[in-house]
């Protein structure tokens, strides 16, 4: 299921997708999800420790998902090439997190993607994903059979406040997605919202 693709409809040039994760199915439900004019060019952030550490994996994850690599630090974004590729007008994918949920709960946002979207004046866009990780948990290679729900709710676009420092416009961004979270997980998921834990 996907929500939200009116929210967007107007977004142009360069911009920063935040969104929660929990599996390996997270960067193509969004890719999939967002209207095509706005993921032509996106480029998905990709742990530099696993995903470009073995040369065939490095090939691939580039190639499908257009990533560059991050290190996952206690800062956040450290890509000496995230902000050029902005500046570029270049959309960026990126989950703050740094790691996948193991549960669905959400973890720590890092400041990164709010820092990077601040200093380069464009908008973060919230995207919440639903079910991901019943469908694909951590630690499986493989999805699970069958057509589970899995839902991408995409938010309207935000932006840092005058004078906002990352870590609060962090909290904002967190907060919507939570909230988008909530609010469709029980339809999407056909259950009670105090399933999705």
């Amino acid at each position: 299921t996907v929500r939200g693709q009116e929210n967007v409809k107007d977004v142009t040039g360069g911009y920063v997708v935040v969104a929660n994760h929990s599996s390996h199915l997270d960067t193509p439900l969004i890719m999939g999800g967002l209207p095509r004019k706005l993921v032509r060019y996106l480029a998905a952030g990709a742990a530099a420790d696993y995903f470009f550490d073995i040369w065939w994996r490095r090939g691939l994850t580039a190639l499908f998902f257009n990533a560059f690599p991050v290190q996952r630090t206690a800062g956040g974004i450290r890509s000496v090439n995230a902000k050029a590729l902005l500046e570029r007008g270049i959309p960026l994918l990126v989950f703050p997190e740094g790691t996948r949920s193991k549960n669905g709960n959400f973890g720590q946002f890092k400041p990164g993607a709010a820092a990077l979207a601040s200093s380069c004046d464009v908008p973060c866009i919230p995207v919440a994903l639903v079910g991901v990780h019943i469908a694909h948990p951590r630690g499986t290679n493989w999805p699970r059979r069958g057509r589970l729900p899995v839902g991408v709710i995409i938010g309207e676009p935000m932006r840092a406040l005058p004078g906002e420092n990352p870590v609060d416009f962090t909290v904002r961004i967190k907060a919507e997605i939570t909230r988008l979270r909530d609010a469709n997980t029980a339809d999407i998921l056909g259950q009670s919202k105090g399933a999705q834990k």
